[in-house]
C-alpha cells in the first residue's frame, strides 16, 4: 500500500516539475513572475528563452542584466512596463544556502487592451449578408456574435456569413470581442440591404439587368457587323467606278492619239499612271532625187521617131501636133535631130 502512495507521489511531483506555470499581463503595465520557493536565494539567473537577454544576482548584487527588468529581494523577476516582445518562456535557475541547485520554467503572456469594435455590413445580390466586426488582430481573441440578445455564434473568426434565410431584415446585430485582459462591445446595427441589392436579382426598366445587358450587347455587335458590311460595299462600289473612269479616259486618249496629225505633241503617261507606248515617226528628212520619182524634165528635148521605112502596104502615121501647155512648159521650139 505505502508503495503505492510512493508511485503516486513521484508521479504528482513529475507533472508538477514538467508543467509550466503561466502569468498574464497586460500591456504598459507593472508585471512581476513569482519564484516559486519559499527560500531565499543566494544567487540567481533568469533567462528569456526566445530572446536570449538574461538578469543574474549573486549575493545581493545585480551582475549582468540585458533582460531590462529587476529581480526582487525574494527572487521574483519584476517588469515595471511590459510589451508584447516581452512574451514568452523565462527559465530560472537559483542556488540555495545549502548549494542545492534548482531550476524551472515560467511563461508570460502580454495582451493588448481591446478596443471598442464596429461591425460593418455587406449585402449580396443573391441576397446573403457578410458581416464585419471591426477590431485589431489579438492572441486568444473570441468573437461572439449577438442577434439583439440572444447569441447567434461564438467564435474566433470576425466575419459573419447569412443566408437569406438566416438574415433579418430591420434586426439588430452586435459582436463582442474578448482576451484574456479585457472585453469589449459593439454598438448594435441595423441590418437593412436598399431594394435591389440583396432583395433578388435587380431590374431595369421591368427587366432582369442581365437579360437586357444580353440582349443590348447582342443587338450591338449586329448593328456594327451591318455597318462594317455596308463600309465595304461603298468602298468596292467607289473602286469600280473610280477604275470604270479610268477606262473611260484611257480609251479617249488613245483614239485621240490615234486621230492626232504628225508632229503633235502627246501625253508621256495614260490614265492610269503607265508609259504610253511610243508613235511611229516618219522620216523627214531630205532624200535624193531616183530614178523612180517624177520630176518635171525641163530644159530636155524629145528625142524624134526612127525614119521611116519604105513600106507601100502601111504607109506611116501622122506625127500628132505637140500640146500647147507642154509647148509653154518647154518655151523652144520643136527641134528634130539632124
Amino acid at each position: 500500500m505505502s508503495c503505492k502512495y510512493s508511485l503516486l507521489f513521484l508521479l504528482f511531483c513529475g507533472f508538477a516539475v514538467l508543467s509550466v506555470s503561466t502569468k498574464t499581463c497586460e500591456k504598459g503595465t507593472s508585471c512581476t513572475i513569482k519564484l516559486p520557493t519559499q527560500n531565499i536565494p543566494n544567487e540567481i539567473t533568469w533567462t528569456h528563452l526566445s530572446g536570449g537577454d538574461l538578469i543574474s544576482r549573486k549575493n545581493g548584487k545585480i551582475k549582468i542584466n540585458t533582460l531590462k527588468g529587476t529581480i526582487e529581494e525574494d527572487g521574483s523577476l519584476t517588469f515595471k512596463s511590459v510589451s508584447l516582445k516581452n512574451t514568452g518562456k523565462y527559465k530560472y535557475s537559483f542556488y540555495a544556502s545549502d548549494g542545492t541547485e534548482t531550476s524551472g520554467q515560467v511563461e508570460m503572456k502580454v495582451y493588448a487592451k481591446l478596443p471598442k469594435p464596429t461591425v460593418m455590413f455587406h449585402c449580396q445580390p443573391n441576397g446573403s449578408a457578410h458581416l464585419t466586426c471591426g477590431i485589431p488582430y489579438s492572441e486568444d481573441l473570441t468573437i461572439s456574435w449577438y442577434n439583439g440578445k440572444q447569441i447567434i455564434n461564438d467564435t474566433s473568426e470576425k466575419q459573419l456569413f447569412l443566408t437569406p434565410a438566416q438574415k433579418q431584415e430591420n434586426k439588430l446585430y452586435s459582436c463582442h470581442a474578448k482576451n484574456p485582459i479585457s472585453e469589449e462591445q459593439s454598438e448594435s446595427i441595423t441590418l437593412s440591404c436598399p431594394a435591389g441589392e440583396g432583395s433578388g436579382a435587380r431590374k431595369l426598366f421591368g427587366f432582369d439587368f442581365w437579360t437586357l445587358v444580353s440582349i443590348l450587347s447582342g443587338g450591338g455587335a449586329l448593328l456594327l457587323l451591318l455597318i462594317c458590311v455596308l463600309v465595304i460595299c461603298v468602298c468596292r462600289s467607289c473602286s469600280q467606278q473610280k477604275k470604270h473612269q479610268q477606262d473611260e479616259e484611257e480609251l479617249r486618249l488613245r483614239v485621240f492619239q490615234d486621230e492626232a496629225p504628225n508632229g503633235t505633241t502627246r501625253s508621256k503617261h495614260t490614265a492610269r499612271g503607265q508609259p504610253a507606248p511610243p508613235i511611229p515617226q516618219e522620216d523627214l528628212s531630205p532624200q535624193t532625187p531616183t530614178q523612180t520619182q517624177t520630176q518635171p524634165k525641163a530644159q530636155t528635148r524629145a528625142r524624134p521617131p526612127p525614119p521611116p521605112e519604105d513600106n507601100e502596104e502601111y504607109p506611116p502615121s501622122l506625127p500628132r501636133p505637140r500640146n500647147k501647155q507642154h509647148h509653154k512648159r518647154n518655151e523652144e521650139p520643136y527641134r528634130p535631130m539632124e
